[in-house]
């Protein structure tokens, strides 16, 4: 068995994980970002993270392969251009971590990263083609086509969460208003469930949060089971917007999965059966035979982890 180490940067824990060739995870470990640090600092953590994780677990360094990573940010021929969250400007992460880990390595942008897990080993497994539209504080995205990640001829391709869903719309963090985000990130249900509360004083959102600062992307699901109203339609509205998205996508590339990640997809088919049906019922789409299958991450949490060790193995 070949075994190989997947690496996970977020913004608030770094996760690492042992990856055999099949893509089992075979032990997992963090450790605190604790970002803004220099690089310097966080690679020496990840170096040290990677040898500690195989002498607890009674697995051999030197049997590790190579190592990946998945970092945040606008990734080209291993060096991260920009990650604003960790504050990295032209960080050559590729060769520091090959320097401190003796390993070959391999770094790709988290979401693109999600995406390849969720190709090789979780939604899009046995399929040709992959989107993955990763739903949390953002919107990313990942393009996966024959095995490999589309990104770009600068390494910024598939940034699906500011694609303009609404021209002139709401000011996105990147500069541009109506951005795909701004309407169907976790960040907007939060905020468009708080402004139907202080709407709707009398909607079971109030009994559900107590107050708008204890919303979270899950308040609106939790109010609508109990059959309330004003939530239905928050989240009636969230799945509107990310229609839109979806089905530009499939009209651009038509892949054989569309695959939807992040923290939101842990409401199953509450999100994804409505979702399916107006992707269907929009434009070219529906005088489509042959659609493409919208899907549920599989992964979750470990997405990050299997992504960066497959890119390491494709590259072995």
């Amino acid at each position: 068995m070949k075994y190989y180490i997947g690496v996970d940067i977020g913004g608030t824990n770094i996760a690492v994980g042992v990856v055999d060739e099949n893509f089992d995870i075979k032990c997992k470990g963090s450790i605190k970002t604790n970002a803004p640090r220099s690089a310097e600092s966080i690679c020496d953590d990840i170096a040290g993270l990677c040898k500690s994780l195989c002498e607890k677990n009674g697995i051999d360094y030197g049997d590790i392969l190579g190592v990946g990573v998945a970092s945040p940010g606008i990734i080209k021929d291993g060096v991260v251009v920009f990650a604003s969250n960790l504050q990295f400007d032209n960080v050559p992460l590729k060769a520091m971590l090959e320097a401190r880990t003796g390993k070959k390595c391999a770094v790709c942008n988290d979401a693109n990263a999600a995406a390849l897990a969720e190709y090789v080993a979780g939604a899009g497994k046995g399929y040709h083609s992959l989107v993955a539209v990763t739903i949390g504080t953002g919107v990313g995205g990942g393009i996966v086509l024959e095995g490999k990640i589309w990104e770009g001829f600068n390494g910024a391709g598939a940034e699906i969460g500011h694609i303009v869903t609404v021209p002139g719309g709401r000011l996105c963090t990147c500069g541009n208003r109506g951005c795909l985000e701004t309407y169907c990130s976790a960040t907007a249900l939060i905020n468009d469930t708080k402004e139907a509360m202080i709407n709707n004083p009398d909607s079971k959102l109030w009994e559900i949060c107590g107050h708008t600062d204890n919303v979270t992307g899950k308040s609106a699901y939790d109010a609508a089971e109990m059959g309330d109203e004003v939530a239905k339609n928050v989240i009636k509205k969230f799945i509107k917007y990310l229609s839109i998205g979806v089905a530009n996508i499939i009209t651009l590339l038509q892949p054989e999965v569309v695959c939807i990640g992040g923290g939101m997809s842990a409401e199953g088919e509450t999100l994804i059966a409505p979702l399916d049906k107006l992707v269907k019922e929009s434009g070219v789409i529906r005088s489509l035979s042959k659609r493409p299958k919208i899907r549920a991450a599989g992964l979750f949490n470990d997405a990050g982890i299997v992504g960066a060790a497959a890119e390491v193995i494709a590259e072995d």
